[in-house]
């Protein structure tokens, strides 16, 4: 097939050609032997065959005596057997029977006399309570077929039966090469510009569950002769190669010319998004894979690619993945031309299973730790409705969904504090947090997506938080506010003030840069609001319409330096070490629908919010004001 420099080849053609070319040219597992007590985990290169019986001898089942049975015919309760000591042998379970005996009698019903006699008051059937030769295993039984996983217990069966060797198919050994000039190993301190390299770190952990073993290359600056260097050096050592960044069609990006000297590229570019740059090469019967510098991207092609390729490796059929209807929580929009994957966030809620996308970026590496499951949206389809059914292929088990408080709204750290509290208390319990503002928080508490939502909306009317917008939304009741925090809100700034800013007016000065929260939050309607009040027009501050979806998030582009201002609450400020100049004490509460009121989870979070360890928590992030956390403010 001819390449063709980015291609967009649909995924099961791309795998299943690719697959088939390897084949071709002899990939596959070696063999070796490794001792039994070692074997856990590994897989079967043939079948394990029983050297020797077990037990190997008659062996006594039980604690008692050893004797012929034929002494004790006619024994009853008003006809006892009474047997001299030269007739019976005392036997521990697990001694070999005397070859002239053939039963044993339990200890519990053996009554010794005071001269050494025993009294029996049943008689023993012929063999009772003695293991035969083999009556586990037969030697030349089959214990383990070909391409087996050895289990613990598949240790004991072969100890048992002899067998001290076993032999296994090897693991692959797959080379991971980070290149790029920005790449530096991991360090508390990167410079600006400086990428810490953690994929390799990512794929390692992949591989190691995989049953692979990961060994990752020093870092290779974007010389091709280097790389180059090094995928050779890879591949002297290594089963597999993957060759990590430099994918894509950048000036540095060399991946396909060097895979393309040392073998053969068969594609470069797949139609899956993330990991579209996905180079599929071979040198030999080596697999060598370009794999997308983006975490999120390398992660879908090593699940795509790389995992086929080691269930072929260990002869094991492809694992079905577990999945599950959802209801979508909002749009997810897709290009025709890819297959995309988008992580969400999963929970039960009133009997449906919900599911919030999580962000889409190539880089949000965080999306995947946070994700309970994988919506694939197929190529040539444009996307999902909110509120559609949709497949999901599950991270977590599905019965810990059940298990799982959904929370979608508005944002703050103290929900974080909230759920490893939860979890802590309980290890079945977890819980899912979406950051959406209030306003999607109340959305989402009108379509009964969620349990409780985050809300703290100002009513410019009369000053009072959330009330007024609960009234509006939910004009038959059927919801709960339930009190929560009073939080700090006001302008985080940079450290020591260098804009000399006093108040919202110095945001409209020249070379002042802002950066708010999404609209529909309740931070966006106070800023919103503190504008008109002191006639500031939107338009006049620099950076108004960029937008972030946490307080954390606004505070860190300040730290970094991409803008100098943003509202936020204090504990936010703090956390970054950030100045701030307070603007009100606003009420942070808990919407909940009464559906979900009884609920064990909703019942184990108005607890939490009583605890003491809660309030101790917040007390120590600073910027909080706890009067009657978890207490009804308003039922409507």
């Amino acid at each position: 097939m001819a390449f063709q420099y980015l291609t967009n080849v649909p995924l099961e053609e791309a795998r299943g050609a690719y697959t088939e070319a390897l084949f071709s040219e002899g990939f596959q597992a070696g063999t070796e032997s490794v001792p039994v007590t070692a074997s856990c985990g590994r897989i079967t290169a043939a079948p394990v065959y029983a050297a020797i019986c077990a037990p190997h001898y008659p062996a006594s089942a039980m604690d008692g005596i050893a004797l012929k049975a034929g002494l004790t015919f006619g024994a009853g309760e008003t006809t006892p057997v009474t047997l001299t000591p030269e007739q019976f042998i005392v036997v521990d379970t697990g001694d070999p029977v005397p070859e002239d005996c053939d039963a044993v009698i339990m200890i519990e019903d053996v009554i010794r006399q005071e001269d050494g006699t025993v009294k029996l008051y049943a008689p023993a059937a012929p063999w009772q309570h003695i293991r035969q030769i083999g009556e586990d295993i037969c030697a030349g039984e089959m214990i383990l077929p070909s391409y087996t996983a050895v289990t613990p217990s598949a240790i004991g069966a072969m100890i048992a039966a002899g067998v001290t060797e076993v032999s296994v198919l090897t693991k692959p050994v797959v080379g991971i090469i980070p290149t790029g000039d920005e790449i530096v190993p991991p360090t508390p301190d990167p410079a600006p510009g400086d990428i810490l390299e953690f994929n390799s770190s990512i794929f390692s952990g992949m591989l190691t569950e995989w049953n692979a073993v990961p060994r990752t290359y020093p870092i290779v600056k974007d010389v091709k002769e280097d790389i180059r260097s090094a995928v050779q050096t890879a591949l002297s050592e290594c089963d597999i190669v993957l060759l990590n960044a430099g994918s894509s069609a950048g000036r540095e990006d060399y991946s396909t010319e060097v895979i393309g000297s040392l073998g053969t590229v068969l594609y470069h570019g797949i139609a899956i998004k993330p990991g579209k740059p996905a180079i599929l090469g071979l040198s030999g019967r080596k697999p060598v894979l370009g794999v997308p510098g983006y975490p999120v991207s390398g992660i879908i092609v090593l699940e795509q690619f790389l995992k086929p390729l080691i269930d072929c490796w260990y002869h094991a059929a492809e694992a079905q993945p577990d999945t599950c209807t959802a209801v979508l929580s909002k749009n997810v929009v897709s290009g025709l031309k890819y297959r995309e994957y988008v992580r969400v966030r999963m929970g039960e809620v009133g009997g449906k299973i919900m599911a919030s996308p999580l962000g889409r970026g190539s880089g949000v590496v965080s999306s995947f730790m946070k994700a309970d499951g994988i919506l694939e949206i197929p190529q040539g389809v444009e996307g999902y409705e909110a509120g559609s059914e949709v497949t999901v292929r599950l991270l977590k088990k599905r019965e810990a969904l059940s298990r799982t408080l959904v929370a979608i709204g508005s944002h703050d750290p103290l929900l974080d504090e909230i759920s490893d509290l939860l979890h802590s208390s309980d290890p079945s319990l977890h819980m899912s947090s979406t950051h959406v503002g209030s306003m999607g928080g109340i959305m989402a508490v009108k379509r009964g997506e969620t349990h409780i939502a985050g809300v703290h909306l100002l009513n410019e009317a009369d000053g009072v938080y959330n009330t007024a917008f609960i009234r509006k939304y939910f004009p038959q009741g059927g919801v709960r506010l339930v009190e929560c925090v009073g939080r700090t809100q006001g302008l985080m700034l940079q450290k020591g003030n260098p804009k000399n800013i006093q108040g919202i007016y110095d945001l409209t000065r020249a070379g002042v840069r802002y950066v708010n929260r999404q609209k529909g939050s309740g931070t966006r309607i106070l800023i919103d609001y503190l504008c008109r009040k002191e006639g500031v027009s939107f338009g006049d501050i620099y950076g108004y319409d960029r937008e972030e979806f946490t307080h954390t998030s606004v505070a860190a582009q300040i730290a970094s330096n991409t803008a100098d201002a943003g509202m936020g609450i204090y504990s936010a400020a703090r956390l970054y070490d950030l100045d701030f100049l307070p603007v009100c004490m606003e009420q942070y509460d808990l919407l909940i629908p009464d559906a979900a009121w009884e609920t064990a989870l909703v019942q184990k979070l108005i607890a939490i919010l009583q605890s003491a360890e809660f309030r101790n928590r917040l007390e120590a992030l600073g910027g909080y004001e706890l009067k009657n956390p978890g207490s009804v403010r308003e039922r409507f």
